[in-house]
């Protein structure tokens, strides 16, 4: 996802936001705030107890300069100035180099009339230490708001489509707007795109909005929340989100693709449902098939610094914690390695082999060699999204074929010389009969959760594939694997008379290179929230057996620089999104959509979004594709199935009518979705 003037017009058209029984359109302004604001009958926020008493605030441990631990005690205008400061650094540091954390110790946080309010950067992670989320309370807001581009003499307005990399988890947002605007205290605004979570929150007392709609065009493209808790969740211009195991009141609003997942609702008459798709285009399963909860920091009732590795499990709903402590087991801060920017590879490894468990601290961390994770049950956590940057062509980090192994809360981005891998989990060629039955494999897989990959953007990256998995039973629990559409490598801008082709789109194909983005070799493996974008073949390749995912984006690259370019030696045009191996007898697919916007050549044809085996077994649910603004053609959504998107309305009837049709529309061309594909047969809307 990347930075594009002028689309996305009907994300708006299609918002229509109904709260408590009042229609309301195009929330662009105040009067849709106002509205915004109007409590929903019925729906009441539930009060989240502590798990346990929280006798003192513990000193905390070195975890760096990046690392800001606040204390209930402090008093609010010191800890606002903090976090304050913060967000001026990083609020438009989109390819920059920082990484800050600010923890919150058990206690509340703000009053009525004193409020907190956090603005969340880029690259900034805001977190509770509690052991629930009830234990940190934040009487205000933490928010991430539209970002601004007056100054960009390319791009004006403000719009949240590339509010990427930032975090928020594990505490009680007690929504207090005093001293705001009356559009902006009307929400607790969360306006995010890809690679940014939300786990374990409990907003109460106030809505919670996945975009501003206090500016405009409030364009956003997220996103993921998990294992949290709200009243009225006001979806507004997302143009995708997957949500799973949260409570919530009233879910308003879709644009093109929205997956729930395990979900519980106050009125299970106002929940999501599918039976219309795609209008609204919802994706409901009444279970999540296999979960777990990220690794989290917490401080115990005597001051100890732990950290909580809650269990997988199977075909589950709702919030992990709404009857205690979230099941899983709990381990010493000590028996972890804390690392720091500037240890070198070789002394983590050594730590890795010693038995430690790793704590990455915030900042950037060069890896010439392979972090190489190789004992069942290791905890590799990130706070404050500590990013792994390959040199001389390695592999950033190797996991090995074990289980339990949880790695969260990690960049990791391709260096100049280009890598065979970023992440590989297990090895291509292992004993997949042994490993599949390994006692306890099943029960508990290797996990990924908030492991982000890029291709490019603040620097030259070049990788074959980003993401492998070989190993059997892995869960990869929220991830954006990107070759980037945007950056500041420094590229040479393309004069030509194509719309937004100054990016350097010539250089860019030919030296940030990505093949493949993900690749499954591996069986029993599952995905929740999985989004790939801008890879120069296939941008998913599925080998492995009995594979699920749950919601995937992808969009295609928008820098080939001819057809010949994106066509494959047998003369298919173009490579699809979504790629099911041709061998392969089961999977299943739910919530699914490939976009494409050609920038650099607007001729350019992709024959299929997606392409799978014609067999009983390989089912797609809800997918879709979509022009994004004008530039590119899909002629079909699945192997032949599916209505062309070319980002051209046709004219009803003659003479053509600019404002309806043609390159100089006023509307866009709406999505091509297919509502089911099985053994050959798609049905259609």
């Amino acid at each position: 996802m990347g930075r594009r003037r002028g689309l996305l017009a009907d994300a708006l058209v299609l918002l229509t936001v109904v709260l408590g029984g009042v229609g309301v359109g195009a929330v662009t302004g105040p009067a849709t705030a106002a509205a915004a604001a109007v409590p929903v009958a019925g729906v009441a926020a539930q009060p989240t107890q502590p798990t346990q008493p929280v006798r003192r605030t513990p000193p905390a441990p070195d975890l760096g300069s990046h690392v800001t631990v606040f204390d209930p005690s402090m008093p609010t205008a010191q800890i606002q100035a903090k976090a304050d400061a913060i967000w001026a650094a990083q609020v438009d540091d989109e390819m920059g180099s920082n990484r800050y954390a600010l923890l919150f110790a058990p206690g509340t946080y703000g009053t009525d009339a004193q409020p907190l309010q956090i603005k969340v950067g880029y690259y900034t992670e805001v977190a509770g230490l509690g052991a629930s989320p009830g234990d940190v309370t934040i009487n205000g807001k933490v928010e991430v708001r539209n970002r601004c581009f007056d100054d960009d003499p390319e791009f004006t307005g403000c719009f949240a489509l590339n509010n990427f990399w930032r975090g928020l988890s594990n505490l009680t947002i007690k929504v207090n707007g005093a001293g705001q605007d009356g559009c902006s205290a009307s929400a607790n605004f969360w306006a995010v795109s890809q690679a940014v979570s939300m786990r374990r929150v409990d907003v109460t007392g106030g809505n919670l909005s996945l975009m501003d709609y206090c500016t405009s065009p409030s364009f956003a493209s997220g996103g993921f929340m998990a294992d949290s808790r709200a009243g009225l969740v006001i979806n507004g211009s997302q143009q995708q989100w997957y949500a799973r195991n949260s409570d919530v009141g009233v879910w308003t609003n879709a644009v093109w693709n929205q997956v729930f997942s395990g979900m519980s609702f106050a009125d299970p008459g106002a929940a999501p449902q599918d039976a219309d798709y795609p209008d609204p285009p919802y994706t409901v399963l009444e279970k999540t098939p296999l979960s777990r909860e990220k690794p989290y920091l917490f401080v115990d009732a005597r001051g100890a610094w732990q950290v909580r590795v809650p269990s997988a499990r199977t075909n589950t709903s709702g919030v992990s914690w709404a009857n205690g402590t979230t099941p899983g087991r709990t381990i010493a801060l000590r028996d972890f390695f804390v690392a720091r920017p500037g240890d070198s590879v070789r002394e983590i490894n050594t730590q890795l082999a010693r038995g430690k468990n790793l704590l990455l601290t915030p900042g950037l961390y060069d890896t010439a060699r392979s972090i190489e994770v190789k004992r069942a049950g290791t905890v590799v956590l990130g706070i404050g999204l500590p990013t792994l940057t390959a040199v001389g062509g390695a592999t950033p980090m190797t996991i090995a074929d074990k289980p339990g192994i949880v790695v969260a809360g990690v960049t990791i981005d391709a260096g100049r010389v280009e890598s065979p891998a970023l992440l590989r989990v297990g090895k291509r060629n292992h004993d997949r009969r042994g490993s599949r039955h390994a006692p306890g494999r099943s029960n508990d897989p290797i996990t990924l959760s908030d492991v982000y990959f890029r291709v490019g953007g603040p620097h030259v990256g070049k990788v074959d594939v980003a993401l492998v998995v070989n190993s059997d039973d892995v869960l990869i629990d929220h991830t954006w694997v990107w070759r980037a559409d945007h950056g500041v490598e420094g590229f040479p801008t393309v004069p030509t008379d194509v719309a937004d082709s100054d990016f350097g789109d010539t250089a860019r194909w030919a030296t940030n290179t990505g093949r493949n983005g993900l690749v499954v070799n591996g069986d029993d493996v599952t995905a929740t929230g999985l989004f790939v974008e801008h890879f120069q073949e296939y941008n998913t390749i599925w080998n492995g057996e009995n594979g699920r995912v749950l919601l995937y984006q992808n969009e295609l690259p928008y820098d080939p620089p001819t057809q010949a370019d994106w066509t494959q030696p047998d003369g298919t045009l173009g490579w699809a999104g979504y790629k099911v191996a041709d061998d392969v007898e089961v999977h299943h697919l739910w919530g699914g959509g490939v976009y494409v916007f050609n920038r650099l050549d607007p001729t350019v044809v992709t024959e299929n979004g997606f392409e799978v085996p014609d067999a009983p077994g390989v089912v797609l649910t809800h997918v879709m594709t979509k022009n994004l603004s004008g530039p590119g053609t899909i002629n079909h959504v699945v192997n032949g199935a599916g209505d062309a998107v070319d980002g051209i309305l046709p004219c009803a009837t003659p003479p053509d009518d600019p404002a309806n049709c043609g390159p100089d529309k006023a509307q866009f061309e709406p999505p091509s979705y297919v509502i089911s594909y099985r053994d050959g047969v798609a049905v259609l809307p």
